[in-house]
Protein backbone atom coordinates (compact mmCIF):
# COMPACT_ATOMS: atom_id res chain seq x y z
CA UNK A 1 0.00 0.00 0.00
CA UNK A 2 0.99 3.63 -0.36
CA UNK A 3 2.22 5.80 2.48
CA UNK A 4 0.35 8.64 4.13
CA UNK A 5 -2.56 9.21 6.49
CA UNK A 6 -5.19 8.80 3.77
CA UNK A 7 -3.79 5.40 2.82
CA UNK A 8 -3.66 4.43 6.47
CA UNK A 9 -7.30 5.41 6.96
CA UNK A 10 -8.43 3.47 3.90
CA UNK A 11 -6.38 0.45 4.94
CA UNK A 12 -8.15 0.47 8.31
CA UNK A 13 -11.63 1.06 6.89
CA UNK A 14 -14.04 -1.86 6.56
CA UNK A 15 -15.45 -1.39 3.09
CA UNK A 16 -19.08 -1.72 2.06
CA UNK A 17 -19.15 -3.63 -1.24
CA UNK A 18 -22.47 -2.53 -2.65
CA UNK A 19 -22.42 -4.94 -5.60
CA UNK A 20 -20.80 -8.35 -5.83
CA UNK A 21 -21.56 -12.00 -6.51
CA UNK A 22 -20.80 -15.37 -4.99
CA UNK A 23 -17.59 -17.31 -5.54
CA UNK A 24 -17.23 -20.83 -6.89
CA UNK A 25 -17.21 -23.44 -4.17
CA UNK A 26 -15.65 -26.33 -6.10
CA UNK A 27 -12.15 -26.92 -7.46
CA UNK A 28 -11.13 -25.17 -10.67
CA UNK A 29 -8.75 -26.56 -13.27
CA UNK A 30 -6.78 -24.20 -15.48
CA UNK A 31 -9.47 -23.83 -18.20
CA UNK A 32 -12.11 -23.25 -15.53
CA UNK A 33 -10.06 -20.64 -13.71
CA UNK A 34 -9.04 -18.87 -16.90
CA UNK A 35 -12.67 -18.71 -18.07
CA UNK A 36 -13.47 -16.72 -14.91
CA UNK A 37 -10.57 -14.32 -15.43
CA UNK A 38 -12.08 -12.78 -18.54
CA UNK A 39 -15.35 -11.21 -19.66
CA UNK A 40 -14.65 -12.54 -23.16
CA UNK A 41 -14.41 -15.97 -24.73
CA UNK A 42 -11.27 -18.04 -24.36
CA UNK A 43 -9.22 -18.11 -27.55
CA UNK A 44 -7.04 -21.12 -28.38
CA UNK A 45 -3.40 -20.31 -27.70
CA UNK A 46 -4.19 -17.09 -25.79
CA UNK A 47 -4.19 -17.20 -22.00
CA UNK A 48 -6.25 -14.78 -19.90
CA UNK A 49 -3.25 -14.74 -17.58
CA UNK A 50 -1.60 -12.58 -20.26
CA UNK A 51 -3.93 -9.65 -19.58
CA UNK A 52 -3.81 -6.81 -17.04
CA UNK A 53 -6.05 -8.75 -14.67
CA UNK A 54 -4.07 -11.97 -15.13
CA UNK A 55 -0.83 -10.16 -14.35
CA UNK A 56 -2.46 -8.53 -11.30
CA UNK A 57 -3.52 -11.94 -9.98
CA UNK A 58 0.03 -13.29 -10.20
CA UNK A 59 1.49 -10.10 -8.67
CA UNK A 60 -0.97 -9.29 -5.89
CA UNK A 61 -2.72 -12.58 -5.13
CA UNK A 62 0.21 -14.98 -5.15
CA UNK A 63 1.60 -13.79 -1.77
CA UNK A 64 -1.72 -14.59 -0.09
CA UNK A 65 -1.22 -18.19 -1.22
CA UNK A 66 2.31 -18.22 0.28
CA UNK A 67 3.92 -17.79 -3.14
CA UNK A 68 6.43 -15.27 -4.45
CA UNK A 69 5.09 -12.28 -6.34
CA UNK A 70 4.71 -12.96 -10.08
CA UNK A 71 4.55 -16.73 -9.55
CA UNK A 72 4.02 -18.52 -12.90
CA UNK A 73 0.43 -19.41 -13.68
CA UNK A 74 0.98 -23.16 -13.34
CA UNK A 75 2.63 -22.72 -9.96
CA UNK A 76 -0.16 -20.39 -8.84
CA UNK A 77 -2.91 -22.81 -9.86
CA UNK A 78 -1.12 -25.79 -8.33
CA UNK A 79 -0.88 -24.02 -4.98
CA UNK A 80 -4.51 -22.98 -5.23
CA UNK A 81 -5.48 -26.63 -5.77
CA UNK A 82 -3.44 -27.80 -2.77
CA UNK A 83 -5.10 -25.29 -0.45
CA UNK A 84 -8.57 -26.10 -1.78
CA UNK A 85 -11.42 -23.72 -2.58
CA UNK A 86 -12.61 -23.23 1.00
CA UNK A 87 -9.21 -22.05 2.27
CA UNK A 88 -8.49 -20.00 -0.85
CA UNK A 89 -11.82 -18.22 -0.55
CA UNK A 90 -11.32 -17.59 3.16
CA UNK A 91 -7.89 -16.01 2.59
CA UNK A 92 -8.91 -13.62 -0.16
CA UNK A 93 -12.26 -12.64 1.36
CA UNK A 94 -10.68 -11.98 4.74
CA UNK A 95 -7.86 -9.97 3.16
CA UNK A 96 -10.37 -7.72 1.36
CA UNK A 97 -11.61 -6.48 4.75
CA UNK A 98 -15.13 -5.88 3.54
CA UNK A 99 -17.61 -5.55 6.37
CA UNK A 100 -20.79 -5.54 4.27
CA UNK A 101 -21.53 -7.39 1.01
CA UNK A 102 -24.56 -6.62 -1.18
CA UNK A 103 -24.83 -9.77 -3.27
CA UNK A 104 -26.54 -10.08 -6.66
CA UNK A 105 -28.10 -13.55 -6.55
CA UNK A 106 -29.51 -13.53 -10.09
CA UNK A 107 -26.47 -14.85 -11.98
CA UNK A 108 -25.24 -18.32 -11.06
CA UNK A 109 -23.96 -20.42 -13.97
CA UNK A 110 -21.58 -22.09 -11.49
CA UNK A 111 -22.22 -23.55 -8.02
CA UNK A 112 -21.41 -20.48 -5.99
CA UNK A 113 -21.66 -19.32 -2.41
CA UNK A 114 -24.96 -18.03 -1.12
CA UNK A 115 -24.90 -14.59 0.49
CA UNK A 116 -24.74 -16.25 3.92
CA UNK A 117 -21.84 -18.49 2.87
CA UNK A 118 -19.99 -15.56 1.35
CA UNK A 119 -20.49 -13.52 4.51
CA UNK A 120 -19.24 -16.35 6.72
CA UNK A 121 -16.04 -16.72 4.68
CA UNK A 122 -15.47 -12.96 4.72
CA UNK A 123 -16.40 -12.39 8.36
CA UNK A 124 -18.94 -9.90 7.05
CA UNK A 125 -22.68 -9.19 6.89
CA UNK A 126 -24.44 -9.95 3.59
CA UNK A 127 -27.53 -8.44 2.01
CA UNK A 128 -29.27 -9.48 -1.20
CA UNK A 129 -29.76 -7.63 -4.48
CA UNK A 130 -32.64 -9.05 -6.56
CA UNK A 131 -32.03 -9.24 -10.30
CA UNK A 132 -35.35 -8.39 -11.92
CA UNK A 133 -34.72 -10.14 -15.23
CA UNK A 134 -34.31 -13.40 -13.29
CA UNK A 135 -37.68 -12.75 -11.63
CA UNK A 136 -39.36 -12.14 -14.99
CA UNK A 137 -37.84 -15.28 -16.49
CA UNK A 138 -38.99 -17.36 -13.51
CA UNK A 139 -42.54 -16.06 -14.06
CA UNK A 140 -42.38 -17.14 -17.71
CA UNK A 141 -40.93 -20.54 -16.77
CA UNK A 142 -43.85 -21.23 -14.41
CA UNK A 143 -46.32 -20.46 -17.18
CA UNK A 144 -48.40 -17.34 -17.57
CA UNK A 145 -50.80 -15.93 -20.15
CA UNK A 146 -49.67 -12.79 -21.95
CA UNK A 147 -52.57 -10.79 -20.52
CA UNK A 148 -51.58 -11.78 -16.99
CA UNK A 149 -47.84 -11.26 -17.34
CA UNK A 150 -47.68 -7.70 -15.95
CA UNK A 151 -49.58 -8.56 -12.77
CA UNK A 152 -47.70 -11.83 -12.32
CA UNK A 153 -44.34 -10.14 -12.70
CA UNK A 154 -45.25 -7.38 -10.28
CA UNK A 155 -46.45 -9.90 -7.70
CA UNK A 156 -43.31 -12.02 -8.06
CA UNK A 157 -41.07 -8.95 -7.80
CA UNK A 158 -42.88 -7.84 -4.63
CA UNK A 159 -42.43 -11.31 -3.14
CA UNK A 160 -38.73 -11.27 -4.02
CA UNK A 161 -37.99 -7.90 -2.44
CA UNK A 162 -39.84 -8.87 0.74
CA UNK A 163 -37.32 -11.62 1.44
CA UNK A 164 -35.26 -10.94 4.56
CA UNK A 165 -32.05 -9.06 3.79
CA UNK A 166 -33.03 -7.62 0.39
CA UNK A 167 -31.77 -4.04 0.05
CA UNK A 168 -31.95 -3.32 -3.70
CA UNK A 169 -32.94 -4.51 -7.13
CA UNK A 170 -30.85 -4.72 -10.27
CA UNK A 171 -31.42 -4.73 -14.02
CA UNK A 172 -29.15 -6.01 -16.77
CA UNK A 173 -31.03 -4.09 -19.47
CA UNK A 174 -27.58 -3.18 -20.80
CA UNK A 175 -27.09 -6.79 -21.87
CA UNK A 176 -30.60 -7.35 -23.17
CA UNK A 177 -31.52 -4.23 -25.13
CA UNK A 178 -29.15 -1.40 -24.30
CA UNK A 179 -30.39 1.90 -22.94
CA UNK A 180 -31.56 3.61 -26.13
CA UNK A 181 -35.18 2.78 -25.29
CA UNK A 182 -38.36 4.84 -25.30
CA UNK A 183 -38.20 6.26 -21.76
CA UNK A 184 -41.96 6.40 -21.14
CA UNK A 185 -43.86 3.85 -19.06
CA UNK A 186 -45.37 1.44 -21.64
CA UNK A 187 -49.19 1.20 -21.85
CA UNK A 188 -50.81 -2.03 -20.66
CA UNK A 189 -51.77 -3.09 -24.16
CA UNK A 190 -48.18 -2.75 -25.38
CA UNK A 191 -46.98 -4.87 -22.45
CA UNK A 192 -49.49 -7.62 -23.26
CA UNK A 193 -48.52 -7.68 -26.94
CA UNK A 194 -44.81 -7.74 -26.08
CA UNK A 195 -45.38 -10.50 -23.54
CA UNK A 196 -47.18 -12.54 -26.18
CA UNK A 197 -44.17 -12.23 -28.52
CA UNK A 198 -41.67 -13.08 -25.80
CA UNK A 199 -43.59 -15.98 -24.27
CA UNK A 200 -44.06 -17.53 -27.71
CA UNK A 201 -40.34 -17.68 -28.39
CA UNK A 202 -39.01 -18.11 -24.82
CA UNK A 203 -35.47 -17.46 -23.71
CA UNK A 204 -34.00 -14.44 -22.01
CA UNK A 205 -36.02 -11.30 -21.42
CA UNK A 206 -34.90 -9.13 -24.33
CA UNK A 207 -38.19 -7.66 -25.52
CA UNK A 208 -37.69 -3.85 -25.41
CA UNK A 209 -41.22 -3.05 -24.20
CA UNK A 210 -40.89 -5.58 -21.37
CA UNK A 211 -37.49 -4.20 -20.39
CA UNK A 212 -39.07 -0.74 -20.15
CA UNK A 213 -41.87 -2.26 -18.10
CA UNK A 214 -39.27 -3.87 -15.82
CA UNK A 215 -37.49 -0.55 -15.23
CA UNK A 216 -40.76 1.18 -14.36
CA UNK A 217 -41.71 -1.72 -12.08
CA UNK A 218 -38.41 -1.13 -10.30
CA UNK A 219 -39.47 2.47 -9.70
CA UNK A 220 -42.77 1.24 -8.24
CA UNK A 221 -40.96 -1.15 -5.88
CA UNK A 222 -39.28 1.81 -4.21
CA UNK A 223 -35.87 0.22 -3.56
CA UNK A 224 -32.54 1.45 -4.97
CA UNK A 225 -32.04 0.26 -8.55
CA UNK A 226 -28.63 -0.92 -9.75
CA UNK A 227 -27.98 -0.73 -13.50
CA UNK A 228 -25.05 -2.39 -15.20
CA UNK A 229 -23.45 0.14 -17.55
CA UNK A 230 -20.42 -0.01 -19.80
CA UNK A 231 -17.92 -2.88 -19.87
CA UNK A 232 -19.22 -6.43 -19.79
CA UNK A 233 -19.08 -9.64 -21.78
CA UNK A 234 -19.66 -9.78 -25.53
CA UNK A 235 -23.45 -9.83 -25.23
CA UNK A 236 -23.19 -6.08 -24.74
CA UNK A 237 -23.26 -3.63 -27.64
CA UNK A 238 -21.02 -1.09 -25.96
CA UNK A 239 -22.26 1.95 -27.87
CA UNK A 240 -25.79 1.26 -26.58
CA UNK A 241 -24.84 1.12 -22.89
CA UNK A 242 -23.54 4.65 -22.50
CA UNK A 243 -25.55 5.72 -19.44
CA UNK A 244 -26.39 9.11 -20.98
CA UNK A 245 -28.96 7.20 -23.08
CA UNK A 246 -30.91 7.12 -19.81
CA UNK A 247 -31.19 10.91 -19.55
CA UNK A 248 -34.85 11.23 -20.61
CA UNK A 249 -35.86 8.33 -18.36
CA UNK A 250 -34.01 9.90 -15.43
CA UNK A 251 -35.98 13.09 -15.96
CA UNK A 252 -39.22 11.09 -15.83
CA UNK A 253 -38.27 9.24 -12.62
CA UNK A 254 -36.79 12.26 -10.85
CA UNK A 255 -37.58 12.29 -7.15
CA UNK A 256 -38.36 8.58 -6.93
CA UNK A 257 -35.64 5.97 -6.29
CA UNK A 258 -31.83 6.03 -6.14
CA UNK A 259 -30.31 4.84 -9.44
CA UNK A 260 -26.85 3.32 -9.13
CA UNK A 261 -24.72 3.09 -12.27
CA UNK A 262 -22.43 0.10 -11.95
CA UNK A 263 -18.89 -0.19 -13.35
CA UNK A 264 -19.27 2.41 -16.14
CA UNK A 265 -15.93 2.05 -18.01
CA UNK A 266 -15.31 3.56 -20.55
CA UNK A 267 -18.22 5.85 -19.67
CA UNK A 268 -17.10 6.89 -16.19
CA UNK A 269 -17.10 10.56 -17.27
CA UNK A 270 -20.61 10.29 -18.68
CA UNK A 271 -21.76 8.61 -15.48
CA UNK A 272 -20.10 11.39 -13.49
CA UNK A 273 -22.07 13.95 -15.47
CA UNK A 274 -25.33 12.18 -14.64
CA UNK A 275 -24.40 11.99 -10.96
CA UNK A 276 -23.60 15.70 -11.02
CA UNK A 277 -26.93 16.80 -12.52
CA UNK A 278 -29.44 14.24 -11.21
CA UNK A 279 -29.98 14.10 -7.47
CA UNK A 280 -30.84 10.39 -7.46
CA UNK A 281 -27.89 9.11 -9.54
CA UNK A 282 -24.83 7.41 -8.01
CA UNK A 283 -21.96 5.48 -9.54
CA UNK A 284 -19.09 3.09 -8.98
CA UNK A 285 -16.26 1.79 -11.16
CA UNK A 286 -16.48 -1.71 -9.71
CA UNK A 287 -15.89 -4.30 -12.40
CA UNK A 288 -13.31 -1.97 -13.90
CA UNK A 289 -11.01 -1.99 -10.89
CA UNK A 290 -9.80 -5.56 -10.91
CA UNK A 291 -9.60 -5.62 -14.71
CA UNK A 292 -7.35 -2.56 -14.90
CA UNK A 293 -5.57 -3.62 -11.71
CA UNK A 294 -4.09 -1.45 -8.96
CA UNK A 295 -1.67 0.11 -11.44
CA UNK A 296 -4.49 1.94 -13.33
CA UNK A 297 -7.22 2.20 -10.71
CA UNK A 298 -6.22 5.73 -9.83
CA UNK A 299 -6.63 6.93 -13.42
CA UNK A 300 -10.16 5.53 -13.69
CA UNK A 301 -11.16 6.89 -10.28
CA UNK A 302 -9.75 10.32 -11.13
CA UNK A 303 -11.89 10.52 -14.26
CA UNK A 304 -14.94 9.35 -12.33
CA UNK A 305 -14.32 11.98 -9.66
CA UNK A 306 -13.65 14.95 -11.94
CA UNK A 307 -17.16 16.33 -11.39
CA UNK A 308 -18.94 13.66 -9.32
CA UNK A 309 -20.26 14.97 -6.00
CA UNK A 310 -18.32 13.17 -3.30
CA UNK A 311 -21.54 11.82 -1.82
CA UNK A 312 -22.22 9.94 -5.07
CA UNK A 313 -19.21 7.57 -5.44
CA UNK A 314 -19.57 4.05 -3.98
CA UNK A 315 -17.25 1.07 -3.77
CA UNK A 316 -18.02 -2.25 -5.41
CA UNK A 317 -15.88 -5.16 -6.48
CA UNK A 318 -18.39 -6.87 -8.82
CA UNK A 319 -16.36 -9.93 -7.89
CA UNK A 320 -17.78 -13.11 -9.39
CA UNK A 321 -16.52 -16.67 -9.44
CA UNK A 322 -13.00 -16.33 -8.06
CA UNK A 323 -12.39 -14.79 -4.65
CA UNK A 324 -9.23 -13.16 -5.98
CA UNK A 325 -11.49 -10.46 -7.43
CA UNK A 326 -12.82 -9.52 -4.00
CA UNK A 327 -9.24 -8.91 -2.88
CA UNK A 328 -8.09 -7.19 -6.07
CA UNK A 329 -11.11 -4.89 -6.17
CA UNK A 330 -10.58 -3.77 -2.57
CA UNK A 331 -6.84 -3.36 -3.07
CA UNK A 332 -7.25 -1.32 -6.26
CA UNK A 333 -9.91 0.90 -4.70
CA UNK A 334 -7.93 1.60 -1.53
CA UNK A 335 -4.72 2.24 -3.41
CA UNK A 336 -6.21 4.28 -6.25
CA UNK A 337 -8.41 6.47 -4.07
CA UNK A 338 -5.69 6.82 -1.44
CA UNK A 339 -3.13 7.96 -4.02
CA UNK A 340 -5.32 10.61 -5.58
CA UNK A 341 -6.64 12.02 -2.29
CA UNK A 342 -3.22 12.01 -0.62
CA UNK A 343 -1.68 13.82 -3.58
CA UNK A 344 -4.37 16.51 -3.36
CA UNK A 345 -3.63 16.91 0.35
CA UNK A 346 0.11 17.16 -0.36
CA UNK A 347 -0.59 19.80 -3.03
CA UNK A 348 -2.82 21.74 -0.58
CA UNK A 349 -5.84 21.25 -2.86
CA UNK A 350 -7.65 19.36 -0.11
CA UNK A 351 -7.39 19.44 3.65
CA UNK A 352 -6.50 16.22 5.43
CA UNK A 353 -9.78 16.17 7.44
CA UNK A 354 -11.72 16.55 4.19
CA UNK A 355 -9.72 13.80 2.50
CA UNK A 356 -10.31 11.39 5.37
CA UNK A 357 -14.02 12.20 5.34
CA UNK A 358 -14.32 11.69 1.58
CA UNK A 359 -12.42 8.39 1.76
CA UNK A 360 -14.82 7.14 4.44
CA UNK A 361 -17.83 8.31 2.42
CA UNK A 362 -16.76 6.51 -0.75
CA UNK A 363 -15.58 3.36 0.98
CA UNK A 364 -18.56 2.82 3.24
CA UNK A 365 -20.81 5.69 4.34
CA UNK A 366 -22.36 6.55 0.96
CA UNK A 367 -23.54 2.96 0.54
CA UNK A 368 -24.88 2.83 4.08
CA UNK A 369 -26.95 5.93 3.40
CA UNK A 370 -28.30 4.91 -0.02
CA UNK A 371 -29.23 1.37 1.06
CA UNK A 372 -30.26 2.43 4.57
CA UNK A 373 -27.79 0.05 6.16
CA UNK A 374 -27.21 0.31 9.89
CA UNK A 375 -23.91 1.69 11.14
CA UNK A 376 -21.48 -1.03 12.11
CA UNK A 377 -23.11 -3.42 9.56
Amino acid sequence: MGAGPVHEALDALELVDHHCHGVVTGPLDRPGFEALLTEGDRWPGVSPFDTPVGVAVRRHCAPLLDLDRHAPADVYLARRAVLGPREVNRRFLAAARTGVLCVDTGFAPHRSTTPAELAEAAGAVAHEVVRLEAVAESVAARGVEAGGYADAFRAAALDAVRRPGVVAVKSVAAYRTGFDLDPARPPDGDVTRAARRWLARGGRLDEPVLVRHLLWTAVDLGLPLQLHTGFGDNDIRLHRVDPTHLTDWLHLVSGTIPVLLLHCWPYQRQAAYLAAVFEQVYLDVGLTLHHVGPVRARAVLEEALEITPFRKLLYSSDAYGVSEFHWLGALAFRRGLGDLLQDRVDADELSLPDALRLARWAGADNARRVYRLPDGH
